[in-house]
């Protein structure tokens, strides 16, 4: 009975460390000169947000060409801007998520001739995932099963908030669809009356005039 709880104990925290790490984004990805690449992710209020991002270094042991420079800016969807570094090689940014919506990181090489290629790392993690959970070991002197533990419950609290942030824009677009549908039907109205209208205009003019013509 023992070892069935402790399987079932590994199956729970394997599945909860499955889970913190899909909450993440890791990516490398290339950029020519002169060119743009913007990445976003969808954050929800007050979930916290880290972010890392550097440029590979084509010729290992040497420094960088001066040619491989970034300009990185993080905006929501609303536009602020929420970080902004100018010609770096790397750099990180790291904020609380003021309000819900898509978020995007947008990297711009500057332009160069001849034309060369970044390459980028970039590592975007949010909510659980972001959490530092090494110092959260050594602040609370926890072993590593009371921290797969607290990894799990701090999980579960974020798929709540995610269930409830999900369930609130299932209901902000059953209301936008509900207020298009009402505006639609009053448009046909208004539509079907401004025919039905000028059609009648139509009949009385044809009809006085015929009549002026002595045709009916």
């Amino acid at each position: 009975m023992i070892i069935s709880r402790f399987s079932l104990y590994l199956i729970i925290i394997t599945t909860v460390i499955g889970l913190l790490s899909s909450t993440s984004k890791s990516i490398r990805f290339e950029l020519e000169s002169g060119h743009t690449k913007c990445i976003a992710e969808d954050i929800k209020s007050n979930s916290m947000t880290v972010g890392k991002y550097s440029i590979v270094n084509p010729h290992d042991g040497q420094p960088l060409p001066e040619s491989h420079k970034l300009t990185v800016r993080v905006t929501s969807s609303y536009g602020n801007s929420y970080h902004y570094s100018e010609r770096v090689e790397s750099g990180q940014f790291a904020f609380t998520a003021a309000e819900a919506g898509d978020y995007m990181a947008c990297f711009w090489a500057a332009d160069h001739k001849p034309t060369v290629t970044l390459t980028i790392d970039f590592d975007w993690k949010s909510g659980v995932a972001a959490k530092d959970w090494t110092n959260v070991a050594k602040k609370g002197s926890i072993d590593v099963m009371e921290l797969e533990l607290k990894k799990m419950y701090d999980t579960v609290i974020s798929i709540q908030e995610e269930m409830n942030y999900l369930r609130q824009r299932e209901e902000e677009m059953q209301d936008l669809n509900i207020s298009t549908n009402v505006k639609m039907a009053w448009m046909s109205f208004l539509s079907i009356a401004v025919c039905l209208s000028v059609a009648g205009l139509q009949v009385w003019h044809l009809k006085a005039f015929f009549q002026k013509k002595k045709l009916i």
